[in-house]
């Protein structure tokens, strides 16, 4: 289990993720489904799986695909390294395509071996790659206590309907209605009691899954009031607009790691500090010789710019300890790495020509860990 958020789950209950991944995204064009399309070179289905297994408290994650598409999610599976999945054939439908995701749970046919039942299951698109732990466990817990829940968002525009002539019949209020948005959350027997009952019809047709929760198992769905980056890719302009979401998430946060020598301590505060008004940081003091925790769970939080200040002596063993860390957690398998090593030298007689050796040593090891996307950088101070 990654250690990419902590604690158990809310309310105390077993949580796992069925993940409808089935589409032919026939709105976006092209050839390719819109979840196996490439944002920032990884497919769009892989960010949606990475937001729900780093929440260490989903048991499991169930991706739902069409047939032709298994092996192609099993090789993105294996390329980024994804945990605790599970790849499932879908149906024709949305609605087939996550009853099936549900018979994992219950009925070994669909499954190799069967999984664990959750109390709660949480439903989300594999096109909304973008939702956050916070969202998510508020809609799980309201689903323990109302037995369904469900994010919402406000209407942006106004519903209109027409009349068979194609003009204007009727308008709704806009401030009454909500736009359905994901992640939905269930108790898992009510959702899987709600398909079991299922009309063909439904399951051809419908698409929403609050609304099967109520019809067959008159459960009145909990609404979550949902963050803006819930929105789901549809079209091809999504494709541009989630690229640049992710480019800027990407300088957003920065880590500052020093030793606990007093000297770097202070270096590591005062960096920060001069920092903080520009970019999100997180500074910790630390021995990269150790496996610290904190340090784990922010590289797992998908961190990827790091500034560590170090004694000169000890620059390229610090270096190699933190890279190596990265190279563990496989984040570079996505985008590429920052790590800008700062060599402090306060030492009385040091001297340029052995700063730049040590310099020298950092390049050479830069170009072994720019093939591995990476980006080793060097800086040395020195003063008396």
């Amino acid at each position: 289990m990654e250690p990419g958020s902590s604690g158990a789950a809310p309310g105390g209950v077993s949580v796992s993720a069925v993940l409808p991944a089935g589409g032919s995204g026939e709105r976006l064009g092209g050839a390719t489904p819109k979840q196996f399309c490439a944002v920032q070179g990884r497919p769009l289905v892989s960010y949606a799986v990475r937001a729900m297994e780093r929440i260490s408290w989903i048991s499991d994650v169930i991706v739902v695909v069409s047939p032709e598409n298994i092996e192609t999610m099993k090789t993105i599976i294996e390329k980024y390294g994804h945990k605790k999945v599970t790849v499932v054939e879908g149906g024709i439908t949305r609605h087939r395509s996550i009853f099936n995701g549900l018979k994992v749970f219950a009925e070994n046919e669909f499954s190799s071996h069967l999984l664990q039942k959750p109390e709660v299951v949480i439903i989300h698109d594999a096109v909304r790659p973008f939702v956050e732990e916070d969202i998510v466990s508020k809609v799980v817990m309201a689903a323990k206590e109302h037995g369904a829940a469900g994010a919402i968002r406000p209407l942006v525009s106004t519903v209109i309907a027409a009349a068979a002539d194609g003009c204007l019949d009727h308008s709704l209020e806009r401030a009454r209605y909500r736009a359905s948005e994901m992640p939905q959350a269930f108790l898992f027997d009510i959702i899987y009691g709600a398909y079991q009952q299922c009309t063909d019809y439904d399951l051809d047709y419908g698409t929403e899954c609050l609304h099967l929760a109520l019809k067959y198992c008159k459960t009145n769905a909990k609404l979550v009031e949902g963050t803006a980056d819930l929105w789901k890719v549809t079209y091809k302009r999504d494709l541009y607009a989630a690229e640049s979401i992710i480019k800027d998430n990407l300088s957003q946060q920065v880590c500052v790691i020093t030793n606990v020598k007093e000297t770097l301590a202070q270096v590591g505060f005062l960096l920060p500090e001069s920092l903080k008004s520009q970019i999100k940081v997180e500074a910790i003091s630390v021995s990269l010789s150790k496996n610290d925790s904190h340090l784990q769970n922010i590289i797992s939080g998908q961190c990827y710019n790091f500034v560590c200040v170090n004694d000169k002596r000890c620059a390229i063993q610090e270096v190699q300890e933190l890279v190596s860390m990265l190279e563990k957690s496989n984040i570079s398998l996505l985008y590429p790495v920052v790590l800008i090593s700062v060599h402090l030298d306060v030492s009385e007689n040091n001297s340029f020509s052995t700063g730049m050796e040590d310099l020298t040593a950092i390049k050479k090891f830069a170009r072994e860990t720019k093939k591995k996307n990476i980006l080793v950088y060097g800086l040395l101070i020195q003063y008396k």
